[in-house]
């Protein structure tokens, strides 16, 4: 194919550095303006340099009192799925259920929610965004509230499920109206806000559920709160919220969307985003287990210590819950912070950083599951700095989607993400994590119990006939299984690794992918300069 002649002379050149607005369709774009240099503190192989034909314009009042909105529900979201475990041992005991079928509660709101994710990514691609996450904050707060009044476990269990339907379409879609709103580090910045909610509603939940519960007299009260703020979330969304053009923080407005079928193909065949939801399933494996167990393994191991014996588990969830709380407060934007400092020179740090933030994170929490019963400051020093270490990865890895995929791509993108991470990570493990404890519980038991003839198929007739084993078994039986957490932070951190092989290139090609879909006049409005200009129509060319 023959070299395309540069259509712009020396007159229209100046035109575009002098901003005029001849001829050029006006920016939709708060942000700056994207080069095609790529030096803009993102992954690029080039050294950055300096642009000042750029333009920055201040945040829009309606475009804080969107974020605001995202981390509220956001907040609320969280703490709705860890009411649960702030009042879990209440729970088991009213239900009588062990270790796995209290982890059940978890994994059938994980499983639901990881399945109807794709649905809802697919429609948040094309249709109203608003509407969806409406629909679907409603359906989890009613479940919610109708979960409170169930008399049964089977019911119980079946409404957990359901809360999982309606936060899948919250999440999947949140993230991306952040991506239409802001560009670059402005973007980086709104999404650490964004995730600063997700251990900070853990914590939160923790706190709220088992503080509730024990005003109220009963741990049903402890899910009665959450409800009432969703009915609030739901119109401040119809009402309220911005839900801008897709890609308009871009200038992309003009995007044309692919059909499903071409998107997964072209999200499976992206090497960054493939390992980087690798490791982010390591992450929720790891999150999912210790967020489920945490409480309930601290409180055994503290009735170990002598004098502890009647601590109760409200005691343990408040001070979980605020260690959970100021992790997040330190952890999720020191890895956003770290991530804007280093990514100028160092364009492969993002999953360096959330890697060596797992390969941190685990020793330290092996160590705070060995101090527990005879050191609880030390113990919970350890948990602290260990969750810092695990919360760095949370807004990176979503700023890492957000730029190595293309804009109508995101919400299947999030989707696929939220899908493979569940059913990999935390759909699994808080009921792993239980199974695993009651299988140790047969083997740890005390002799004079007599466990003849239970295996590890019949583990749950097990745990039936150790109801009353002693602290040291129900700890150590934890204990054990909990180990399983430290081996796939390690696993996460190499997955992470091997992200970082291929950052700068999937970075590219989204860029080069998403002004290659547009209008000539589109591209010319991007970029800031004419040689940029030029350097994207060679580039075009040598694409064809």
């Amino acid at each position: 194919m023959p070299t395309q002649k540069n259509p712009l002379d020396a007159r229209h050149s100046l035109q575009i550095l002098q901003m005029e607005p001849k001829g050029i369709p006006s920016n939709s774009s708060n942000q700056q303006l994207v080069s095609g240099d790529e030096s803009d503190g993102y992954p690029s192989d080039s050294s950055p340099s300096p642009r000042p034909n750029t333009i920055n314009i201040r945040v829009t009042r309606s475009q804080w009192v969107t974020v605001a909105i995202l981390c509220f529900v956001n907040l609320i979201n969280y703490m709705d799925r860890f009411t649960v475990a702030g009042v879990l041992e209440d729970i088991q005991k009213d239900f009588s259920v062990g270790d796995d079928k209290g982890g059940l509660l978890q994994t059938a709101f994980v499983i639901s929610y990881m399945v109807f994710a794709p649905l809802f990514g697919y429609l948040g691609d094309r249709y109203s965004r608003r509407a969806i996450m409406a629909f679907g904050v409603f359906l989890w707060g009613l479940t919610t509230l109708l979960g409170s009044f169930m008399q049964s476990y089977n019911w119980f269990l079946l409404m957990r499920a359901l809360v999982g339907i309606g936060e899948a379409s919250y999440s999947t879609i949140a993230p991306t109206i952040i991506s239409d709103l802001f560009v670059k580090d402005l973007r980086s910045k709104m999404l650490a806000l964004f995730y600063f909610a997700i251990p900070v509603g853990s914590g939160l939940g923790y706190i709220v559920g088992s503080e509730t519960a024990h005003f109220g007299g009963s741990w049903h009260w402890g899910l009665r709160v959450t409800p009432v703020l969703g009915a609030i979330a739901v119109l401040l969304i119809l009402f309220v919220m911005v839900d801008p053009e897709r890609g308009q923080a871009e200038g992309h407005t003009e995007l044309h969307h692919t059909d499903y079928a071409t998107d997964i193909k072209d999200l499976v065949n992206n090497r960054s985003f493939m390992w980087s939801t690798f490791g982010f399933t390591c992450v929720a494996f790891v999150a999912g287990a210790l967020s489920w167990w945490g409480p309930i393994f601290i409180l055994n191991g503290m009735q170990l210590q002598p004098g502890k014996e009647n601590m109760k588990l409200a005691d343990v969830s408040l001070t979980f819950g605020i260690i959970t709380m100021l992790s997040g407060i330190v952890g999720v934007p020191l890895g956003a912070t770290l991530a804007q400092k280093l990514r100028v020179n160092y364009p492969r740090a993002d999953p360096l950083i959330c890697a060596v933030g797992l390969l941190i994170s685990a020793p330290l929490l092996f160590a705070a599951s060995l101090t527990v019963t005879s050191n609880a400051i030390l113990c919970y020093t350890l948990i602290f700095l260990g969750e810092v270490a695990l919360n760095l990865n949370w807004s990176i890895v979503a700023d890492i989607l957000l730029y190595v995929v293309v804009p109508t791509r995101r919400s299947t993108a999030e989707a696929f993400q939220i899908l493979l991470s569940h059913a990999l990570g935390d759909a699994g493990s808080p009921y792993l994590i239980g199974l695993m404890s009651e299988y140790f519980k047969t083997i740890l038991v005390p002799a004079d119990v007599d466990v003849s003839g239970l295996t590890a198929e019949n583990v749950t007739a097990a745990a039936g006939l150790i109801n009353d084993v002693s602290h040291s078994v129900k700890f150590h039986s934890l204990q054990y299984a909990l180990f399983t957490t430290n081996f796939v932070e390690i696993v996460g951190g190499l997955f992470f690794f091997l992200t970082a092989l291929y950052i700068v290139a999937d970075k590219r090609s989204a860029d080069l992918a998403a002004s290659d879909d547009m209008p000539e006049q589109g591209i010319t409005n991007i970029f800031a300069d004419e040689e940029s200009v030029t350097t994207t129509h060679q580039r075009r060319n040598n694409l064809s």
